[in-house]
């Protein structure tokens, strides 16, 4: 069944309901989503995404459920993913460093560190592969060691690669996928490629919610933020060339909302019809006045000057 099928509404369920029948926890289950292992559907009446009755079935009749999906799903951070591997955290990390192994998520503990967390089921498919032998063990070798010593990390930018596919294998609107592109990169780096400010707004508004899922303007935000902006500039001028492709692909199937005629408030009449304030001038029938008070104060001023004559003795 397609994410695009027309189906009812009772033959599918809410994304809660499908992860308390699936027996996932809440972050399971979207990992799961993200994954594919879980296929979702739009909901027609607008309500976002659903899963269907056939899908939830077919899930739970599969051989070891819950147990098989489970390990689809496991994320582990890096002492797990260590021992899982066999090696030391220290060569584990040097290995996410150079982006060996990829995080599937990230979450930031209470000191708000940035905590990395990768499939198990791919940790254990690194490690059993013969060609991955000469990392597992011995010294790193010289080229690699020389990128870390460069203080190299690969792991927000692969986190970013990964997270972009997932949300544009979700997203079938193509202004939500263009969306999805704009959403790594920063505010000016959007406005260079999007320049008209109501294709901005609608890209903003269509934007998936960021992974943090801190309070705006918090500390936590702030760096969660970081991660999930592109910084690298190959990353930066590969994304802006990927939204120009989407936007092209958007503007071809609808242009952006704009506000009507109707909605623009008209200037007030008292405004608008509003005639200039005349110049002022002198009206002729002031003219017999504007005189007298010219005598009248030439008068005082030969009073005044008489008055400060010195007398005779």
């Amino acid at each position: 069944m397609t994410a695009g099928s027309t189906i009812t509404q009772s033959a599918t369920t809410s994304l809660g309901r499908a992860a308390r029948e699936l027996e996932l926890r809440r972050g399971e289950f979207d990992l799961a989503v993200h994954l594919g292992c879980v296929r979702t559907l739009p909901d027609e009446g607008g309500g976002g995404r659903r899963v269907a009755r056939a899908e939830i079935d077919r899930l739970r009749s599969e051989a070891g459920f819950p147990e098989t999906l489970h390990e689809r799903v496991k994320a582990v951070g890096t002492t797990e993913g260590a021992a899982l591997m066999g090696m030391t955290t220290t060569r584990f990390t040097r290995l996410a460093r150079l982006g060996l192994v990829v995080p599937v998520k990230f979450y930031l503990n209470r000191y708000r560190a940035i905590v990395w967390l990768y499939l198990a089921e791919e940790l254990r498919q690194f490690a059993a592969d013969e060609k991955h032998a000469p990392l597992m063990k011995g010294r790193t070798p010289e080229g690699l060691r020389g990128q870390l010593e460069e203080g190299v990390d690969l792991r927000p930018r692969n986190w970013r690669g990964r997270h972009l596919g997932f949300q544009l294998r979700q997203s079938e609107d193509p202004w939500a996928r263009a969306a999805v592109v704009a959403s790594l990169l920063d505010p000016a780096a959007v406005a260079e490629v999007a320049r008209d400010p109501y294709e901005r707004a609608y890209l903003n508004r269509l934007r998936p919610d960021r992974a943090s899922g801190a309070a705006p303007d918090s500390p936590a935000a702030l760096i969660a933020e970081r991660i999930v902006t592109a910084d690298d500039p190959d990353e930066i001028g590969w994304l802006r060339a990927d939204l120009r492709q989407t936007l092209s692909e958007a503007r071809e199937d609808r242009p952006a909302p704009r506000p009507s005629a109707s909605s623009v408030l008209p200037m007030p009449a008292t405004l608008r019809e509003r005639p200039p304030a005349p110049a002022r001038t002198t009206d002729s029938t002031d003219a017999p006045d504007v005189a007298r008070s010219r005598r009248l104060l030439g008068w005082l001023r030969r009073r005044n000057a008489d008055a400060d004559l010195p007398t005779a003795p």
